[in-house]
Parts: structure tokens; C-alpha cells; sequence
């Protein structure tokens, strides 16, 4: 299978990433992914893991925990999702992406697994999460760090048995399918967390933070809580770096450095720091200076990324109303700029009212465009009519592409565009910004 041929294989499954509704407890299904992982032999079972759920900040904290054991010498595997512009992010070793012969070698293998189900066919992400399996016992990754899909309990991801499961900060997102409560959906969440592991979590919520202690005493696992057993100390920020503390359980990292930007960035590394610290029950070490080297070299695209230009472009992946704050207050503590042209796209399932009011105070200008690929995009025109002042409309575009053109024209030198909301959004104008010509 050629890796085109493995792209239009991938695109025959529904993909619930684009998909505008359905039901989350008939649509994701534990059991078709047990039978899947079976009929290719349970690769997940032969290879070490780490697993991360939470709402925000999932992502860089896997990107983080990766590169710290990179860092430490181990053959680590990544497993994300979504992308911003190639399937073959979500899929890494070391610094090397899967190659396009691999994905359609493994994939050729899944479809074959996938046939034997029958009627009951995979997801998008329960195939490609199948790959991701083969594709690290095959290169015989160390270890894994996988990030979760949606919530965790149902998640394709949740087959595996991880060494550490770690939930970042939760808050709403996704009410119509994980509930409308954060005690509901922390249990979601809650959900990695195996018999007799440890668990690391960021800092919650008293609502969110029962639910975790409770899962955990449930399943005799041991709770790693930051801000209890380990606690951080922000030192300095700049436009391009920030430099904090962290006095863990076994010892004290002192100035680290890291690229990642704003304070929700110091507690996702927190959190890392806590996960690597936890596998030495498990004989993985990671000394100080792997941690220190890990977080300085740690690069997560579309998360508070700066595209040099003139205007500067800002790209952020703010999808919740918690998220959209974190933004707001790191975009107003870390840069210098005259005006603020936003450019948003978001999905009909996020928290739009709760985007608008932490992004439109300190924006100038807005404009509002939607994802091409996305068949959940909000229309925006309906996210037009939400905003007061109406005047801070600059104009509503269908593509990234219009939107960034409207965007750049109405800036001057000085200002800074911010490009936000959709994944989807960020990832198509990232694409255009860096003159990426591939054709995902």
C-alpha cells in the first residue's frame, strides 16, 4: 500500500475529529479496539508506556515528557493527535517522523486486521492508533508517551497498560458528549488510570480533583498531585523563552529554561517533570541535566508559536474558554505590539462564548474564517453576530487562507496577528505561513 492509497484508505473510516455530532457512548466502543489490537497481535503490550489525558495542555505535555527521555538516551515514541498539517506527525520516534513507506506498510497490515471485524469497522482514530501500535514495537521504541483522543475511559488509547498515567487540567469542553458536569467528565479522564500505577496530576479543580482521588483509590494506584507533592516557582518570561523552577520528590531543578510560553506552559512541565520522576519506580531514570536539556530543546508547534514577519503572527490552538484565558494573559504579559488583529475559527462543539469573552477584550480587530476540512466548523457568520462591538468585526472569510490575507492587509508593521481556535484553523494557516507545499 502506497502512502496515498493508506490516506484513502484512513479517509473510508469516519472520522469523529470532523464529524459535527453523534453519540459518544454508541460511537466509541473499547471492545472493537481490543479486537482490532488482537487480531495484530497486541503490539501495545510489548512496548513500556506513558499515558496523558486531561483537557488542556495534553499535548505539550507529552511533547515535554518525549523529549525529556529523549534526552536521557531512551528510544521514545510519540503518539499525538490531532495534526496540524501531516497524518505523519501524530507519529514519532526521537526527532523522526513515521516515513510515508511506513504508513502504508503498517497500514496494509490493519486493513487486513480490520476485514476479520466485519460489520463492526474501526474509526479513523482506532486504525491509525492500531498503526501507531505496530509502528513502535516494530522500531522497538524504548518507550511511549501517548496522548488520549477524546476524554479517556473510551479511548482507542486506553488499551494500553502504562507504566504512568498523567491528567493535565481539566475543564469543559466537550459537554454534550462527556457531560455537562467536571465531575463527569473527570471521570472520563479518570478513566487511564490502571490497578496498582501511579497517576500525576496537574493541579484541578476541588469537583475535578475528587473524582481523580477516588478513581485512584478504586484501583490501589498512587496519586502524584502538583502543588502537594511537587511545586513550581515561575522565575522570569520573555518573548521567546521563560525560565522557573521545580522542587520535585526525589529533587530540585533549579532555572530551567524552555521555549513553551506562559504559565500554563510551567505547569504542563510540572506535570512532566512528575511523570518522569515517577518511572523510577519502573527503573527509567532521567537525571536533572535530562531534564533540563529535554525542556530546553522541547518544540510543540501551533502552541503559542511565533512566525517572524512584519506583521508577527502568533499561532495558538486555544479551544476552551480556559484555554482562550490562559491565552489572553500570555499574550498581554509576553509581547509588545500597537494593535491585535484575532483571527478565529472554532468548532460548533467548543465553548464559543466563553472564546469570545476572554479574546475579544483585547482584541482591535476580528476576523473569522473556518477550518475547509472541518465538517463541525461553527459558521462565521453565527460567531459574527456574537461579538459586541459588532465594529470589532473586520471581516468573515470561508478559508484560512482569505482570513489571513484580510488579516495581514489590515495590520501594520507593529501589530501582531493571532491566529487561534480550531486546530484545524492554526494548522491550514501555519501551512500557508511556512510555504509547506505537501498535500495533506
Amino acid at each position: 500500500m502506497t502512502y496515498q492509497e493508506a490516506l484513502n484508505y484512513l479517509d473510508s473510516f469516519i472520522n469523529y475529529e470532523k464529524k459535527d455530532s453523534y453519540d459518544y457512548g454508541a460511537s466509541f466502543k473499547l471492545d472493537r479496539m481490543i479486537r482490532l489490537a488482537s487480531a495484530l497481535g497486541d503490539p501495545q503490550k510489548g512496548v513500556r508506556s506513558v499515558h496523558v489525558s486531561g483537557t488542556k495542555g495534553k499535548g505539550s505535555t507529552c511533547a515535554m515528557t518525549h523529549s525529556i527521555l529523549k534526552a536521557a538516551g531512551y528510544r521514545t515514541g510519540l503518539y499525538t493527535s490531532p495534526h496540524l498539517v501531516s497524518f505523519r506527525e501524530r507519529i514519532r520516534i526521537g526527532d523522526e517522523l513515521i516515513s510515508e513507506e511506513d504508513v502504508g506498510k503498517y497500514m496494509e497490515t490493519v486493513k487486513k486486521a480490520a476485514e476479520g471485524l466485519g460489520g463492526d469497522r474501526p474509526t479513523f482514530f482506532e486504525a491509525y492508533t492500531a498503526l501507531a501500535f505496530l509502528y513502535f514495537q516494530a522500531k522497538k521504541a524504548d518507550i511511549v508517551v501517548y496522548e488520549t483522543g477524546l476524554g479517556g475511559r473510551l479511548d482507542a488509547t486506553n488499551i494500553i497498560e502504562p507504566l504512568v498515567s498523567a491528567i493535565t487540567p481539566i475543564s469543559y469542553e466537550h459537554t454534550a458528549l462527556l457531560g455537562d458536569t467536571l465531575s463527569k467528565i473527570a471521570f472520563e479522564k479518570a478513566g487511564i488510570i490502571k490497578e496498582g500505577s501511579v497517576c500525576v496530576s496537574a493541579p484541578q479543580e476541588a469537583e475535578a480533583l475528587e473524582v481523580i482521588k477516588k478513581s485512584c483509590d478504586e484501583r490501589d494506584a498512587s496519586l502524584v498531585l502538583i502543588g502537594r507533592d511537587l511545586s513550581f516557582e515561575e522565575i522570569s518570561s520573555g518573548g521567546d523563552s521563560q525560565t522557573f523552577s521545580v522542587k520535585g520528590l526525589f529533587g530540585e531543578y533549579k532555572n530551567i529554561h524552555t521555549g513553551m510560553l506562559g504559565h500554563h506552559q510551567v505547569v504542563n512541565a510540572a506535570v512532566a517533570i512528575g511523570i518522569i520522576e515517577s518511572l523510577r519506580l519502573s527503573g527509567i531514570t532521567a537525571g536533572a541535566q535530562a531534564v533540563r536539556k529535554g525542556l530546553g530543546s522541547v518544540k510543540w508547534p501551533g502552541r503559542l508559536e511565533m512566525i517572524n514577519g512584519s506583521p508577527r503572527v502568533l499561532l495558538d490552538g486555544a479551544q476552551n474558554g480556559s484555554s482562550a484565558r490562559a491565552l489572553s494573559a500570555s499574550v498581554r504579559k509576553l509581547f509588545k505590539y500597537r494593535k491585535l488583529i484575532l483571527v478565529l475559527g472554532v468548532s460548533k462543539d467548543k465553548d464559543i462564548k466563553g472564546i469570545l469573552k476572554e479574546l475579544i477584550p483585547i482584541s482591535d480587530a476580528v476576523v473569522l474564517t473556518r477550518s475547509r476540512i472541518a465538517q463541525r466548523a461553527a459558521d462565521p457568520s453565527y460567531i459574527a453576530g456574537m461579538i459586541t462591538p459588532k465594529e470589532k468585526v473586520a471581516a468573515v472569510t470561508e478559508s484560512g487562507k482569505d482570513a489571513l490575507d484580510k488579516a495581514l492587509s489590515a495590520a501594520a508593521p507593529q501589530d501582531l496577528v493571532l491566529v487561534t481556535g480550531s486546530l484545524f484553523v492554526v494548522g491550514e494557516i501555519r501551512k500557508i505561513l511556512l510555504k509547506d507545499t505537501s498535500d495533506e
